[in-house]
């Protein structure tokens, strides 16, 4: 079950997703995809390198026990932020997250299915197929 605390911070990042959609999307707008990938990734950057030096470099020498190709997910990050900043620009953030989310969720449900990357199986059921063809029809409606 959640908690209170996990709700609250779920909200705000919910809240903080939108937020920072639109301001990359001004920057995207105004300067181009690159720069507002810049913004993103050099601000946020500075801003954890900042707390882990105030943590004397917090448990970076962990890294070295972890798999080098779950590394990759700060490649992952700049193509997820790099296409919202671009995408919500185009086409607006209610369209932009709605395809995000709507593949989130089958890629979830692949990966859950198959245990794809380590994650445990968990089969695809029809209630969960049913709520994955409930979204596409909402990303019809909502981007059409």
């Amino acid at each position: 079950m959640t908690s209170s605390l996990q709700m609250f911070l779920l909200i705000a990042v919910g809240i903080s997703v939108a937020i920072q959609a639109l301001f990359m999307a001004e920057v995207d707008r105004s300067v181009g995809t690159i720069e507002a990938m810049f913004v993103t990734y050099g601000g946020g950057g500075l801003l954890i390198a900042l707390v882990m030096i105030a943590r004397k470099g917090g448990n970076i020498a962990a890294l070295a026990t972890v798999p080098l190709h779950v590394l990759s997910a700060g490649v992952f990050g700049l193509i997820i932020v790099g296409g919202i900043s671009y995408s919500a620009r185009q086409i607006g953030l209610v369209g932009t997250f709605t395809m995000i989310v709507t593949v989130q969720f089958i890629s979830s449900a692949l990966i859950d299915h198959y245990g794809l990357f380590g994650a445990t199986v968990r089969a695809m059921s029809v209630s969960r197929t049913a709520g994955i063809a409930m979204l596409l029809g909402g990303l019809w409606l909502i981007v059409r």
